[in-house]
C-alpha cells in the first residue's frame, strides 16, 4: 500500500507542532511500520497526555440512597467536595511508587452499569481462519475518558498537599470498565468480530492476507484519529504472524499457551498447605483447556480442599501433582474450532 506523501508530511508537522520531543518521534517511527505514517499523530505521547474532549459517554457516577504532573496535565483539580477518598502507593515493575485512590466506599454506594464485558473464550473465537495480526495498545487508557461533568467532586481524594478531584477516569472506579468498553465499541462499531477484538486497551486487528491487513489496520488508526483516543508505540505489533493476547499466544491454527507461564507452572513446588495449593490450582486452571480431561488430572488434589484435610500431600495426590506439572509442558496447541461449531457455542474445542 503506497503511502500519500502528504498526509505523512501533515502527520509530522502536526506532531513538531505538538512538541513532541524528538527522541519520542524517532521511537515511534522505527516502531510503527511506514505504512502506517501517515498516523503518527495517532501514537503521540504528547496528544495522549493531555485532557481530552467530553463525550457523550463521559464516566457517570450514579449513587444510591503523583500530583504535579496531572495538575499540569488539567487530569486532576484542587477540590473543595465534602467526600474524599484515602490513597495508596503500590510499587511498580520499575521499583517506583504509583499513586491510588481507595474508592472501595464510592463504589460501594454506586449503582454498577451492567454494560457485558465479552467473555474471554468468546473474544480466542474470532481470530478462527486469520493469519496475519496487529496489537494496538491505546496510550493512558482510562484517561482518555473525561468524567462526566458535575460528578467530578465523587472523586475527591485527601493529600497532605491538599484535597483534588479528577477530570477524567482514574483507576478504582466500579464502573471504569464498563465506560471505556462502551466507548471503544461505540468507535470501532461494525468492525468488532469481523477483523477487531477488543479486550479493555488492547484493540487486535486480524486479516486473511497481508493485503487486507493493511486496510483493516489503517482503518482502525483512522477511527482512533478522528475519535482522539492515542496508542502507545512500544506496546503494539504490527503485521506478525503471531501474538500475545489475553494470556496466549495467537496463530493462525490456533492458541498455546505462553512458555513463561508454563515453565512457571512446571518449577512450581509442591503445595504444603491449604493457601499455596488454591493459588496453584488457580494458576493452573487458567490453562486448563490445554489438558485432556483435566477434572481427572486434579481429583486427588481437589479433595485436599475439603476443610480439615491435613497437608502434606498423600502419595496419590503427589503424584497427581507432579503429572499435571508434566502434562502442561507436552500440551502443544488448541485449535480453534471450526466455523461451523461458532454457531453451537457450548461444543468444546478440540485439543491436538
Amino acid at each position: 500500500m503506497d503511502l500519500p506523501t502528504s498526509s505523512y508530511h501533515d502527520s509530522l508537522e502536526e506532531l513538531w507542532d505538538e512538541e513532541e520531543e524528538p527522541e519520542e518521534v524517532g521511537t515511534m517511527m522505527k516502531a510503527v511500520p511506514s505504512t502506517y505514517h501517515q498516523y503518527l499523530d495517532v501514537f503521540s505521547k504528547v496528544k495522549a497526555e493531555k485532557l481530552h474532549p467530553n463525550r457523550a459517554c463521559d464516566h457517570h457516577i450514579k449513587l444510591e440512597g503523583s500530583l504535579p504532573p496531572n495538575i499540569e496535565k488539567g487530569f486532576i483539580q484542587t477540590s473543595s467536595s465534602s467526600t474524599g477518598a484515602p490513597v495508596l502507593f503500590f510499587k511498580k515493575k520499575d521499583g517506583g511508587l504509583c499513586l491510588c485512590v481507595d474508592y472501595h466506599k464510592l463504589n460501594a454506594v454506586t449503582r454498577k452499569n451492567k454494560y457485558p464485558v465479552p467473555p474471554m473464550n468468546q473474544l480466542l473465537t474470532v481470530f478462527n481462519d486469520s493469519s496475519i495480526f496487529s496489537k494496538i495498545h491505546l496510550h493512558g487508557a482510562y484517561k482518555l475518558l473525561r468524567i462526566k461533568e458535575g460528578d467530578e467532586h465523587l472523586t475527591a481524594f485527601g493529600t497532605k498537599y491538599g484535597s483534588y478531584e479528577n477530570w477524567v477516569m482514574p483507576f478504582g472506579l466500579t464502573n471504569d470498565p464498563a465506560s471505556f468498553l462502551n466507548l471503544v465499541n461505540d468507535i470501532l462499531h461494525g468492525l468488532i468480530d469481523i477483523y477487531v477484538a477488543v479486550y479493555l486497551d488492547d484493540i487486535m486487528v486480524f486479516s486473511k492476507s497481508e493485503e487486507e491487513h493493511g486496510t483493516h489496520v489503517s482503518t482502525v488508526l483512522s477511527r482512533l484519529r478522528a475519535n482522539s483516543l492515542f496508542a502507545k508505540a512500544s506496546k503494539c505489533l504490527f503485521h506478525v504472524s503471531s501474538v500475545e493476547y489475553l494470556g496466549y499466544i495467537v496463530y493462525s491454527e490456533g492458541l498455546k499457551m505462553e512458555q513463561e507461564k508454563v515453565q512457571q507452572i512446571f518449577n512450581w513446588p509442591p503445595p504444603r498447605n491449604l493457601k499455596a495449593l488454591q493459588s496453584f490450582l488457580g494458576f493452573a486452571n487458567f490453562y486448563r483447556g490445554f489438558i485432556k480431561n483435566y477434572s481427572k488430572h486434579i481429583s486427588s488434589l481437589i479433595s485436599f480442599l475439603k476443610k480439615g484435610s491435613c497437608f502434606p500431600l498423600n502419595e496419590e495426590a503427589l503424584s497427581q501433582f507432579h503429572q499435571l506439572r508434566k502434562a502442561f509442558t507436552t500440551s502443544t496447541i488448541l485449535l480453534y474450532p471450526p466455523l461451523w461449531r461458532l454457531m453451537h457455542p457450548i461444543m468444546p474445542w478440540v485439543l491436538y
